[in-house]
């Protein structure tokens, strides 16, 4: 695994061995270099997926200026990943290009998935902590265009998620190109309670694994091809 690097606006982590390269994205809180991101970055490199992350416009400001916002309107953050997959995707890089992020990143990413896969010829998405809905709102689910999602897709997601747990969300009838990953007695950042004899650290990994699989498998379907 390489050090990350700035290059270009973008926090990459290269894999020692890759075998896809993966566009991140951050949650509505927290930055692209959260402990989170640079933990899930380093865990994703060991399974072989390289990752470029970048921040929405608004994070960039806050970075910027060191003020809070609020995360930019949905039409803007939209915007952000269309730009961000067509300068990456036109260079040249024979290795499967997925697309996903963090809660609200992976949120947004979702919307445009099947818009870049027809496009851009985006293989996958990965969203690591999905808000399948508000916490304490479980009426208000954020699953419509789910239910017809083309693209194949990989929901890492903890079973005590308050913004999904695996009670509410495993009934759900969603599209046949969606897995989600369970992470048993996760979080919304996949920390465990202490009595479950796990760690963050072990549920991150767990979900770098997952991440790895499914990327095999999308490399071994365009093989086929």
């Amino acid at each position: 695994m390489s050090r990350p690097r700035l290059d270009d606006g973008l926090l990459r982590v290269d894999a020692a061995a890759p075998i896809a390269r993966l566009v991140l994205a951050h949650g509505a809180g927290a930055p692209m270099d959260s402990d989170f991101m640079n933990a899930l970055a380093a865990a994703l490199a060991g399974q072989g997926i390289s990752t470029l992350r970048f921040e929405f416009p608004y994070m960039a400001e806050r970075r910027r200026t060191g003020g809070k916002r609020p995360p930019d309107r949905e039409p803007r953050l939209l915007d952000a990943w269309r730009d961000r997959v067509r300068a990456i995707a036109g260079s040249e890089n024979s290795l499967p290009l997925l697309i996903g992020g963090k809660s609200m990143g992976g949120r947004m990413a979702s919307l445009v998935v099947d818009e870049l896969a027809a496009e851009l010829g985006v293989a996958g998405l990965c969203c690591y902590g999905y808000p399948f809905h508000p916490p304490g709102k479980v009426e208000r689910l954020r699953t419509a265009h789910l239910t017809g999602l083309r693209t194949p897709a990989l929901i890492l997601q903890g079973t005590r998620d308050p913004f999904g747990t695996a009670e509410r969300i495993a009934p759900l009838a969603l599209s046949p190109r969606l897995r989600i990953h369970w992470l048993v007695d996760g979080d919304h950042d996949f920390k465990p309670r202490r009595a479950s004899g796990t760690s963050q650290t072990y549920l991150i990994a767990e979900a770098a694994r997952a991440t790895g699989d499914f990327a095999l498998s999308l490399a071994d379907s365009i093989g086929a091809l």
